[in-house]
């Protein structure tokens, strides 16, 4: 690297270069703060109940995800750019993008405390409490994926922060079944998280929660008899992550009272409710082809969908460049690629998490792309049934 790359605590600055090469600047570099506005979301939504006097805005998040984000996304268009191979590492290195992940968790838990302030002093009726509970929820569902980017990651502190971050959903689990489930039965049949051709959203849920928490379940199981290790232990992976729950939800009812219980499982089924409907239009249809051996070939870019739609991209730190995740788990978010070989989405996940919803919309969107994307082969389909 030349010498306008740093190598103190921001070891890329905002132009990167390479000896033969010229200056390259990430273009979003300060665009990723925007996705701490998700976690300030409740804050907001107070903020423009007492500027508007409409309880309809206590769903401010919700209205981010559903009306806001889609509509940006109009605007700002796709971009498919990536950055130099020459740059590649410098930018993995770099510092600013890993706090721009680990700022999400404390904006996050202040959320949820105010929230819980909200619901027991606020005049609130029951609409606007379940409105707050949504916004909430989104926060989750997000903080979620925030847990996702840190989950992959070898440092064991990002590890564990994406434990924390999934303990307002109530959905430590996915720390185990994600990197250690998912990923190696991605796109195939026995993957409760790879959604089937015809497959509504609706009974994929089920199966994917259900699914999930047994396939985690098993995972650490083994894994600890591997070790000699007891499976009921403050080693399990799962029982550590669903006890950091407990103690979130017993803190906020001992401080705010039982009334604030219901909402607390409220805005966690919403959470991890928008985390499973990402995970159904993630791999929608897609299989992996058995090799001779019986074994699946290796996940390549085509067994995900991908999305270059840039606002959604940075709200979700680029989670939607989904197909280069899971060829390469362990890139960061900021080096994750487009790749053009594989099935694109016609628009970014806050738009398509609403068609799944509505399966008769979803149906309408999407198959037509999955059986272009397989030359109208249904054998080459993940479908139900198989």
């Amino acid at each position: 690297m030349g010498s306008d790359v740093t190598t103190d605590i921001h070891p890329v600055s905002e132009e990167l270069t390479s000896a033969p090469g010229t200056p390259w600047r990430d273009p979003r570099r300060y665009f990723w703060l925007l996705g701490l506005l998700a976690p300030l979301s409740p804050f907001a939504a107070w903020v423009l109940v007492e500027l508007f006097g409409l309880g309809l805005f206590w769903a401010a998040g919700a209205i981010l995800l559903v009306v806001i984000i889609p509509l940006v996304d109009l605007v700002s268009g796709v971009d498919k750019s990536n950055p130099p191979d020459r740059v590649m590492a410098a930018l993995e290195d770099d510092r600013y993008y890993r706090w721009c992940t680990y700022l999400f968790l404390p904006i996050q838990f202040a959320g949820l405390v105010f929230a819980c302030y909200m619901w027991t002093t606020a005049p609130m009726g029951w609409p606007e409490r379940f409105a707050m509970a949504a916004t909430v929820g989104v926060v989750a569902g997000v903080g979620i994926n925030a847990a996702h980017e840190l989950g992959h990651k070898r440092p064991q502190h990002e590890r564990w922060l994406a434990k924390v971050a999934l303990a307002q959903s109530f959905y430590g689990h996915f720390y185990v079944e994600h990197n250690f489930g998912h990923h190696l039965r991605v796109a195939t049949p026995d993957d409760p998280a790879s959604a089937r051709y015809g497959e509504s959203f609706w009974a994929f849920l089920p199966r994917s929660v259900v699914g999930g928490v047994r396939s985690a379940w098993v995972y650490e199981k083994a894994r600890l008899a591997r070790r000699g290790l007891r499976t009921w232990s403050p080693r399990n992976d799962v029982l550590n992550a669903w006890a950091m729950s407990i103690a979130l939800f017993a803190v906020l009812i001992a401080a705010f009272g039982w009334s604030v219980a219901p909402w607390l499982v409220v805005q966690a089924v919403l959470g991890f409710t928008f985390l499973e409907a990402a995970n159904y239009l993630e791999h929608y249809g897609l299989l992996r082809a058995k090799k001779a051996n019986g074994r699946y070939e290796r996940v390549a870019p085509e067994h995900s969908w991908n999305s270059d739609h840039v606002c959604s991209n940075v709200f979700l730190y680029h989670l939607q460049r989904h197909s280069d995740h899971h060829a390469n788990p362990l890139r960061r978010y900021q080096t994750l690629r487009s790749m053009p070989d594989a099935p694109q989405l016609p628009a970014g996940y806050a738009v398509l998490i609403v068609l799944a919803f509505v399966p008769p919309l979803w149906r309408r969107v999407m198959d037509p792309r999955l059986l272009e994307h397989y030359d109208g082969d249904l054998s080459r389909i993940n479908r139900v049934g198989t």
